[in-house]
């Protein structure tokens, strides 16, 4: 009877053997759940009781998965001999590495993110809209370019590179730019406004002007610009006007004994 009373009086409750362990009472019931550290007989007041055994067979459980041995086989590690350890440890290190790899690529991209758009866009792209917002391009116009030029090089990437060089040459041109300027402010205008009209045919004289000089300047498919302009809502009732301007006047030329290419 002695024997027994010093017994109980060095077994452990949950919480000592988790304290002894380094672990939570939580993962000593989860360990006790996935079957790897037995569950106790409960003493008379109905509480378990662990003894050495336990502390170490939990201490074993701890640094395997501290180590990174998944949970799902520690059981298998604690029961196996000495070759099937190895193994097993050697084939645990091959997924680990292959994990480190991963988490590797994962930061690069991540630490790519604190570039913004030029994640997204080619140097020349992302230089091309820093100069929109120089110029004082308003905000909605320089993102909805961005979001052009991001599916533009999603679908035709060489087309976006020859494209981009012709609108970084383009804003050389003073013309260029207070054309675009006005273009840009007339998003917010009246279908009707009488601006509309002068502003079309101040385009389309850039335009030939232009072409003239260079009668294979970048043209692009209609295609992908029907495809960027209807997935991403680029328009509004004045620019749908402009739109229609532009294609009358090039209609109009094109009929024309000195008709010019404009697209």
């Amino acid at each position: 009877m002695s024997n027994a009373r010093v017994d109980r009086r060095h077994l452990l409750t949950i919480g000592q053997l988790a304290q002894y362990a380094g672990v939570t009472i939580k993962a000593v019931r989860h360990y006790h759940q996935r079957g790897l550290l037995p569950e106790p007989s409960r003493d008379p007041s109905g509480y378990r009781r662990y003894g050495a055994e336990h502390a170490v067979q939990l201490v074993k459980i701890k640094t395997l998965a501290e180590a990174g041995v998944p949970l799902g086989r520690v059981k298998e590690m604690l029961s196996a001999g000495a070759d099937q350890f190895g193994a097993a440890i050697a084939e645990i290190d091959r997924d680990l590495s292959r994990q480190a790899e991963a988490i590797r690529r994962s930061r690069e991209r991540i630490a790519q993110l604190h570039a913004g758009d030029r994640l997204f866009l080619s140097a020349e792209v992302a230089d091309y809209l820093d100069r929109l917002h120089r110029l004082g391009v308003s905000e909605r116009e320089v993102h909805q370019e961005r979001d052009i030029w991001i599916l533009l090089h999603a679908v035709s990437p060489k087309e976006a590179d020859g494209l981009i060089t012709d609108k970084l040459t383009a804003l050389d041109d003073p013309e260029f730019c207070a054309l675009y300027r006005e273009y840009d402010a007339a998003f917010d205008w009246s279908p009707d406004d009488p601006r509309l009209p002068l502003l079309a045919e101040r385009a389309q004289r850039w335009l030939a002007g232009r072409n003239r000089g260079d009668k294979q300047a970048a043209r692009p498919d209609p295609t992908i610009a029907q495809l960027t302009a209807a997935s991403l809502g680029a328009s509004s009732p004045a620019w749908t006007r402009l739109a229609e301007l532009a294609r009358e006047r090039w209609y109009q030329t094109t009929r024309s004994p000195t008709a010019t290419q404009l697209l």
